[in-house]
């Protein structure tokens, strides 16, 4: 069988086959559908972004501290769904499920990298935020270049860091016979589950580190935004407060869109617990929100509704 005959790598003392990604359960009807379906979402992402980041190139009046870290927020959607989604595409396309040892951790590696990043640049853009309306005369000394490069160098830095962290963790364990692994990326905590040896520094590990990559970013974003409110129920007048709420409300939406779906993911209630249902949450969460948090952005801001019309406008002038 194809199990028996594939490919086997090493792992310290333990021989270690390629794994399996069991991926969607789809009926051969809608292969193609499906397929089509995420192919559609998938460049539509892409393109998004690649927008998204032409126009903050291109356009003088987006190069301020807000679109920087924008910019660097859709490079990190782009990468993050090139991370799972062509694999899913091939293999629900030719219905190969094989995945080395090697790119398993590869893709873990990334998709932790790249999670990690898109929190940290989500708390950058809400302290900008909160400095253009609590603190709007300090906003060039507390947001200089050097300040701006430094809040997106870390990230790098420090995400990077915890993903090697948890693969060399991972990479001391010996798995187990059984190499199905019931989704359609490598992730983490399912990997675990393959593991023969106890997995306790592990787990430890991704409660202590991971969460904490995780908790201190969104508690920064809880405070600013409390700090936001407080300074928007002072302006007396309604119109004033609406304006001052309607500049959040691209970032805020992205917020709500990443942390609900690292909810529906990571922290699911126990007795509802399903295979199925984790796979339709991961879903959500590596195809269904990068495309959203981008339409967010590029259909809510004005500023940069007016950059994508005139990029759009220069292109087609160009190319006619």
């Amino acid at each position: 069988s194809r199990f028996r005959h594939s490919k086997i790598m090493h792992q310290g003392n333990q021989t270690i086959s390629e794994f399996f990604l069991l991926g969607l359960t789809v009926v051969s009807e809608q292969q193609q559908h499906i397929f089509m379906l995420f192919l559609c979402m998938y460049l539509v992402t892409i393109v998004e972004n690649l927008l998204i980041i032409l126009a903050i190139i291109n356009d003088a009046h987006l190069h301020s501290p807000m679109y920087f870290f924008l910019g660097n927020l859709s490079f990190t959607d782009i990468c993050f769904t090139t991370t799972t989604i062509p694999k899913m595409l091939a293999d629900i396309q030719s219905q190969s499920l094989i995945i080395s040892f090697v790119g398993c951790l590869t893709q873990m590696y990334f998709f932790m990298l790249l999670v990690d990043l898109d929190n940290f640049f989500l708390a950058a853009m809400a302290y900008d935020l909160n400095i253009t309306i609590c603190h709007p005369l300090h906003y060039a000394a507390l947001l200089s270049p050097k300040g701006c490069v430094l809040l997106v160098v870390t990230p790098w830095v420090v995400s990077n860091l915890v993903s090697v962290l948890h693969l060399s963790l991972l990479g001391l364990l010996n798995f187990c016979d059984q190499r199905e692994i019931p989704h359609f990326f490598c992730d983490l905590e399912t990997m675990l589950r393959l593991a023969c040896l106890d997995t306790q520094i592990n787990d430890l590990t991704i409660l202590v580190i991971g969460g904490s990559v995780i908790f201190i970013p969104f508690t920064f974003i809880f405070v600013s935004y409390s700090l936001i409110g407080c300074t928007v129920l002072r302006i007396p007048s309604a119109k004033g407060k609406w304006k001052t709420f309607s500049t959040c409300g691209s970032h805020f939406l992205a917020v709500a869109l990443f942390y609900g779906s690292i909810v529906g993911v990571y922290f699911p209630p126990s007795s509802a617990y399903s295979a199925e249902r984790d796979k339709v949450a991961a879903i959500m969460y590596t195809v269904v929100t990068p495309m959203m948090k981008s339409f967010r952005y590029s259909l809510r801001n004005k500023d940069m509704k007016g950059a994508l019309r005139r990029l759009l406008t220069r292109e087609i002038y160009f190319w006619g």
